[in-house]
């Protein structure tokens, strides 16, 4: 070697090296350039002959001329990463015709977008990048696989029985009172500093009918000023008890109701339920309505619950929704709002539910019919189940 040559091959390394310094703080050596292409496949022929996987990608190219005397230089290569290029024809492969790869991607390339299926992509790159051998057949399996789809619903979920028969009681208690001529009794399910917001969806093609709501809604893909966001919201019990009273009257199918514990720790508990309702007044009665609302509660004391965060979303239920709205059998009216039961009480509920396996709403009956005797409705609900006069929806729970 004479002297030329080494200092040549020094200064070819000290280039490799200063590649590995500039690509460490994020400067770019553009190798879409001939001599920069060209000084790289020197590198590595003179340094690290052996070479076996050569990532290309990220490096603007849009043809491979320069890249073709890797096929000599570097006969040992095997895996070739030339995504996110701008290859745009599965010939600019054709210049590689004699390397030995066991893997090529061409990720992120725009030829990539010419071919309808994979087995079509395959077959070409394939036969492009290859000496003609003959392509192996695909590998299958020979099973009739069903199109996939949505997982089913699970129903509500709890965490614990105890949690269960608390939310149960509360959203019993909330909706009979909600749903009542006077709305105003729901200033002891609130905190003094709760907050309240409603938000209804919005889309320019598919205008909602829900005008009712729109001036209050909170949607903050439609609201973007700050003030107007913040005005949306109503804080205070009073506030927020005051305007749950303008809003339309209506009749929630208990039902329908399916509730999610989202977070529950010693101080704190956060749940969803979403159901239907119909509107039973107005110029919208009779509108069926779905709804989820998200309550952010903390402990009264006494096993109940003071809400501190009530977050209401509505839209139009769906067909499906309205189908199946209001099927069960509902509870016979009362002439007034159920009061809101002591802690006593709630925990005598609880312990009669358990027992009896009947849901909330029907162990509530019998104790009320019974002047809450414990012993009395237990004999009672016995009596009755063995001759059979139970409906079966006291045990839907």
């Amino acid at each position: 070697m004479t002297k030329v040559e080494g200092t040549q091959k020094m200064l070819m390394y000290c280039y490799f090296l200063n590649l590995l310094d500039l690509v460490s703080q994020n400067i770019e050596v553009a190798l879409n350039r001939k001599n920069s292409m060209q000084a790289v496949i020197k590198i590595i022929e003179d340094n690290i002959p052996e070479l076996v996987c050569l990532n290309l990608s990220n490096n603007r190219l849009y043809k491979l001329d320069d890249l073709a005397d890797v096929v000599n230089k570097v006969p040992n290569l095997k895996i070739l990463n030339l995504s996110h290029n701008e290859l745009k024809t599965e010939r600019e492969l054709d210049k590689l015709k004699g390397l030995k790869l066991a893997e090529l991607s061409l990720e992120r390339n725009p030829l990539c977008d010419h071919f309808k299926d994979q087995a079509d992509y395959i077959r070409s790159v394939f036969t492009s990048s290859s000496d003609g051998h003959d392509l192996p057949p695909p590998i299958g399996f020979d099973l009739e696989v069903a199109p996939p789809g949505l997982p089913s619903c699970k129903p509500s979920y709890f965490c614990s029985e105890e949690l269960k028969i608390l939310i149960s009681c509360f959203l019993q208690q909330y909706y009979t009172i909600y749903d009542s001529a006077d709305r105003q009794p729901l200033l002891n399910a609130y905190h003094d500093g709760a907050t309240f917001s409603l938000i209804i969806p919005f889309s320019i093609q598919n205008p909602s009918n829900l005008g009712e709501y729109q001036k209050d809604s909170r949607n903050i893909k439609r609201v973007k000023d700050s003030t107007t966001r913040f005005r949306l919201l109503k804080h205070t019990r009073l506030n927020v008890v005051a305007f749950l009273n303008e809003l339309p009257k209506t009749h929630h199918d208990i039902a329908s109701f399916n509730v999610d514990v989202n977070t529950y720790t010693n101080t704190l508990l956060s749940f969803t339920v979403s159901g239907v309702f119909k509107e039973v007044d107005g110029k919208s009665r009779d509108s069926c309505r779905a709804f989820s609302r998200v309550f952010i509660a903390v402990s009264a004391g006494n096993g109940t619950l003071c809400i501190v965060n009530d977050e209401m979303f509505i839209r139009n239920a769906t067909t499906e929704e309205i189908r199946r709205a209001f099927v069960a059998p509902a509870p016979t009216p009362s002439s007034s709002p159920v009061p809101t039961l002591s802690a006593p009480q709630q925990e005598m509920l609880s312990a009669f539910s358990q027992k009896s396996g009947m849901n909330l709403e029907w162990s509530q009956k019998c104790l009320q019919d019974n002047d809450w005797d414990f012993d009395r409705a237990a004999q009672i609900f016995t009596d009755l189940k063995v001759q059979g006069t139970i409906p079966e929806v006291a045990f839907i729970k």
